[in-house]
């Protein structure tokens, strides 16, 4: 009797139990998808609405067919400007409500046509065209409204080993899903200083991470995993020249100088790097460096300074030799302007400088002019 009466207790138990479970949220679908909710999907699904799909025809100088046939003078001068249309792609991100978005300015190079695709697929032509080339970054302005909008971090506030999330469209993968794909790293390196890596772009303070980049990321967000934009993926390093994949090897631009040169070419419609020094000078020679007793033929000899120049206010004077700038060495005119691109000087910002004069080496400190 008592068996009979535990095996009725326990048929009824399984018959219930599911049932009981539901009224807890415990066995259902909308629980288990709960329970699959991380930091990095809750990013991800904060700022994928405002990543952008950006396609793009360029003009790019191409040589005919015939010029096998020519000297490629003898074709230049009977058609000198012979272009092809090649396309190619690149990510962006809404950077305001009003149509703003942020990308690469190699993603919208040389462009004839620029044509942004929001997820879902509704498709945008872009009517300007804002670029820094030095700092490779571009603001285009579409005709909407009401666009959704993303915070942006703080890229000086980052640590080695969090969380990156690279969203973009690598491949033209957005357009075959109408949204972006996302990628998951962390962040491996901070402060990468590259320099003058392509002629006319620098990239320094570069964020490096291992989420995969690939060719059609470039321009769209690297984010944290508390949704926050930290930097827009820029380039990565690839095992050859014959391979282009990624490799786990990605950099982006910081936030911080996005959002900087952002809102001056939102307001300015371009960042003024048109600097004046009033100097002018020539790479030390032998006979220079015995006169005036260097150690070693080094420095750019000053064989003029304008009067009220950013040189004369500076007390700099004719015969003085610029050994260093910003605590690097300057041998040439070229290198004097390789130090002002590379730390992104502009008008209005100073420059230090170690100076031979007398045979002594004095240190004083020169704003930049325009």
């Amino acid at each position: 009797m008592i068996n009979r009466i535990l095996y009725a207790i326990t048929l009824v138990l399984v018959m219930f139990l599911p049932a009981v479970g539901s009224a807890h949220g415990q066995l259902t679908g909308d629980g288990i998808s709960q329970s699959r909710e991380t930091a990095v999907t809750r990013a991800i699904s904060q700022v994928a609405p405002a990543v952008a799909g950006i396609n793009v025809v360029q003009l790019q100088k191409g040589s005919s067919p015939y010029s096998l046939l020519f000297d490629e003078s003898i074709w230049s001068s009977m058609f000198p400007e012979t272009y092809r249309r090649v396309e190619s792609l690149g990510s962006g991100l809404v950077i305001s409500s009003d149509g703003y978005i942020v990308t690469n300015a190699h993603v919208v190079e040389n462009a004839a046509e620029v044509i942004v695709t929001l997820p879902g697929g509704k498709q945008y032509d872009v009517t300007d065209i804002f670029t820094d080339a030095l700092t490779d970054i571009a603001l285009l302005k579409i005709e909407a409204s009401d666009l959704p909008e993303v915070k942006l971090g703080d890229s000086d506030d980052l640590m080695i080993g969090e969380w990156s999330i690279a969203l973009g469209n690598p491949l033209g993968l957005f357009d075959v899903s109408m949204q972006p794909t996302a990628t998951l790293g962390i962040v491996s390196g901070l402060h990468m200083n590259f320099g003058r890596k392509a002629p006319g772009r620098v990239y320094q303070d570069m964020i490096q991470t291992d989420a995969s980049i690939n060719p059609g990321n470039s321009g769209g967000p690297l984010v944290n995993a508390n949704g926050e934009v930290i930097g827009i993926n820029s380039f990565i390093f690839t095992e050859n020249r014959y391979s282009e994949g990624s490799i786990g090897i990605g950099f982006a631009i910081p936030i911080n100088r996005v959002k900087e040169i952002t809102e001056e070419l939102r307001t300015k419609g371009r960042v003024d790097r048109d600097i004046r020094t009033g100097l002018r000078g020539r790479p030390v020679d032998r006979g220079t460096q015995q006169y005036l007793g260097l150690e070693r033929r080094r420095g750019l000899l000053i064989t003029m300074v304008e009067q009220d120049s950013p040189g004369d206010r500076a007390d700099l004077q004719v015969g003085d030799v610029i050994l260093e700038a910003n605590d690097r060495p300057v041998n040439s005119g070229r290198d004097f302007i390789v130090v002002i691109q590379e730390d992104l000087l502009r008008a209005g910002d100073k420059i230090n400088l170690l100076v031979w004069r007398g045979g002594n080496e004095i240190k004083t400190t020169m704003k930049l002019g325009n």
